[in-house]
C-alpha cells in the first residue's frame, strides 16, 4: 500500500514539476521596440555609397547579436506616412497617408484601424512609450505611466544659427546644453528605469530618438570623433538628373540649395560631420538602453526591434534630406532579436518593408488579429532561417504636397533583388539595374532591352487610393499647427 502511495505521488510531484517548467518556457515575450528618426544606412558600410567610417558600435552589436535586415525599405520616404504605416501595419496606399502634410484621421481606413502600442495594451501588456514613435497620426492610446516627453528638437542655441548657411532647422554644430539634458539622452533614461522596473505583465516598451533628425546640435566629443580630414563625401555625379522625368527632378531639387550652400560656402564637410556626429550620440543613447536590458531579467524574454523610418540624402542626387524614391530616401535600419528564436551574426539579403514589424510581433507574441487588414507579413521565416523563400518586392508609396491630390499624383516604388522601378502616376517612369548600377545613374525606362522588366514591375504596383484631405487649419477650432510641428 505504501508502495503505490509513493507512486501516485512520484506521479503527480512529477507532473507538477513538468508543468512548472513547461508553464517557465512558455513565459509571454516583453516588446522593446526602438526607433531612430532619418537614420540612412552609412552604418552598413556599403563602399559605394559612404566609404568614410561610422562610429555606431551599438547598432552593429544589437545586428550581430541578431538578424540584420540589409534590404528593408520604407512604406513611405517621410516621418509621418512611415511612422503612421508602422504602427498602424497600414499601407500608404491602402490608407491615403503619403505626405507629412496629411491628416492621418482623415483616412477612414485608419479611423479603424488600432496602432500596435494600443493592441499590446489591450491585450494584457503594460505599454508605455517616450520619444518619437508616431507621428501626426492622433489615436486612443494613453500609455500606462508617464512618457518623458514626445520626440522633439533639442533648444535652439541662444546664437544660433550657428552654421554659415544655418537657417530654421537646416542647422548644425555644437549644443550649448549638457548631453545629460538633451531630449533623447531622457528618453533613454526613461526606457533605463522601465527596463530595472518589476514587471508583473509583459510588457511593451516604445523608446523613439529624435536624432539625427535635424538640426545636428550635438556635444563637442561627438564632434571630435570626425574630424574633417577624414570625412568621405558621398558620390554625386554631375548630370545624374538628365535622364530622370520632370517629377523625378523636382523631387531631387527640393532642398538642392541646402546641398549647393554648403558646398559653395566650404562647410559640406562640416554639415557630414555633424549628421555623423549625430548618429553617434544616438547610437550611445542606444546602447545605454541595451546595455540596461542585458543586465536585467528579461533579457532572455524580450524581443528587440530597431528601425529608421526611412533614408536620408546627404546631397546624392544633389538631394538634402528625405522624401524621394530612390535608395538613399528608401532603405532603411532593421534588426531583430528574438531570444530562443534568433541566431547572432545572421545577415538577411531578402526584401523587406517596414510594415513587416506589426504581423511580425503581432505572431511573435501569439496576439489576436487587430481589426485592420495588415498590409505587410510576418517575418518569422527570416528569423528562423535568413535565406527562406521570400516573395522579393518592397513597395514605397509618395506624392506631392500640396492639396488637391488625386491618384495620378501618388508616385510609387518598387524594389526587387536587381532593380529598382519608379512610377510617377502620370505615365512617367524610372527603371535601375542595381546589380550593375547601384547608386542609381542611369535610367533605362526608355531602353527597349528592358522593356520586359518594366511590364514585370507595373505588374507589381498596387492600386494606390486617393490621396487624403491636406490638414486644416481653422483657428476658431483650434486645429492650426504649431510652428514646431510645422517642422517636424
Amino acid at each position: 500500500m505504501r508502495s503505490i502511495k509513493f507512486l501516485k505521488f512520484t506521479i503527480v510531484y512529477s507532473f507538477l514539476i513538468s508543468f512548472a517548467i513547461h508553464a517557465e518556457e512558455k513565459k509571454p515575450m516583453n516588446v522593446l521596440f526602438l526607433a531612430i528618426d532619418d537614420l540612412n544606412t552609412w552604418v552598413l558600410s556599403e563602399p559605394h555609397r559612404y566609404g568614410g567610417k561610422v562610429i555606431a558600435p551599438n547598432l552593429r552589436k544589437l545586428a550581430d547579436e541578431g538578424v540584420l535586415f540589409k534590404r528593408n525599405y520604407c512604406a513611405s520616404p517621410k516621418c509621418s506616412p512611415s511612422r503612421t504605416s508602422v504602427i498602424s501595419g497600414v499601407a500608404p496606399w491602402v490608407s491615403g497617408v503619403y505626405q507629412n502634410s496629411q491628416t492621418p484621421n482623415n483616412s477612414s481606413v485608419l479611423q479603424k484601424a488600432v496602432e500596435i502600442r494600443k493592441h499590446f495594451q489591450n491585450n494584457g501588456y503594460y505599454t508605455v512609450s517616450s520619444g518619437k514613435i508616431g507621428h501626426g497620426w492622433k489615436t486612443d492610446f494613453k500609455a500606462d505611466a508617464p512618457s518623458s516627453g514626445r520626440g522633439t528638437r533639442d533648444p535652439y542655441p541662444p546664437n544660433g544659427p550657428l552654421s554659415p548657411t544655418g537657417k530654421g532647422e537646416q542647422d548644425w554644430g555644437l549644443i550649448h546644453i549638457p548631453e545629460s539634458d538633451m531630449n533623447d539622452t531622457k528618453h533613454a533614461v526613461f526606457a533605463i528605469r522601465e527596463l530595472s522596473k518589476k514587471h508583473d505583465k509583459p510588457f511593451f516598451i516604445a523608446c523613439g530618438m529624435f536624432a539625427p533628425h535635424m538640426p545636428w546640435y550635438v556635444p563637442q566629443n561627438y564632434l571630435d570623433m570626425y574630424p574633417l580630414d577624414s570625412i568621405v563625401k558621398p558620390p554625386i555625379k554631375e548630370g545624374d538628373l538628365d535622364d530622370m522625368p520632370e517629377r523625378g527632378k523636382a523631387l531631387a531639387l527640393d532642398r538642392t540649395n541646402v546641398y549647393r550652400d554648403a558646398v559653395a560656402k566650404g562647410v559640406y564637410k562640416n554639415a557630414l560631420q555633424g549628421y555623423l556626429a549625430s548618429t553617434t550620440y544616438v547610437d550611445t543613447q542606444m546602447g545605454r538602453v541595451l546595455d540596461a536590458l542585458a543586465a536585467s531579467p528579461y533579457k532572455d524574454n524580450t524581443i528587440v526591434i530597431l528601425w529608421s523610418d526611412h533614408g536620408f540624402h546627404l546631397g546624392e542626387k544633389f538631394h538634402w534630406q528625405k522624401g524621394t524614391m530612390w535608395e538613399e530616401g528608401t532603405h532603411s535600419l532593421l534588426s531583430i532579436k528574438v531570444p530562443g528564436m534568433t541566431k547572432p551574426k545572421q545577415i538577411c539579403n531578402q526584401i523587406v518593408s517596414l510594415l513587416d514589424i506589426y504581423p511580425t510581433l503581432n505572431e511573435l507574441c501569439e496576439l489576436p488579429n487587430p481589426p485592420q487588414e495588415l498590409s505587410g507579413k510576418s517575418l518569422i521565416p527570416l528569423l528562423k532561417d535568413v535565406k527562406h523563400p521570400w516573395d522579393n518586392a518592397a513597395i514605397t508609396g509618395y506624392t506631392f504636397q500640396k492639396p488637391n491630390l488625386d491618384e495620378t499624383d501618388v508616385f510609387l516604388s518598387v524594389r526587387t533583388p536587381d532593380f529598382r522601378y519608379i512610377n510617377y502616376g502620370d505615365g512617367t517612369e524610372e527603371l535601375y539595374n542595381k546589380t550593375t548600377d547601384p547608386n542609381e545613374y542611369n535610367n533605362l525606362a526608355s531602353n527597349p532591352e528592358y522593356k520586359e522588366q518594366i511590364e514585370k514591375h507595373r505588374a507589381l504596383l498596387p492600386k494606390p487610393v486617393k490621396p487624403t484631405p491636406m490638414k486644416i487649419r481653422n483657428k476658431k477650432d483650434g486645429d492650426k499647427k504649431s510652428k514646431k510641428d510645422k517642422k517636424n
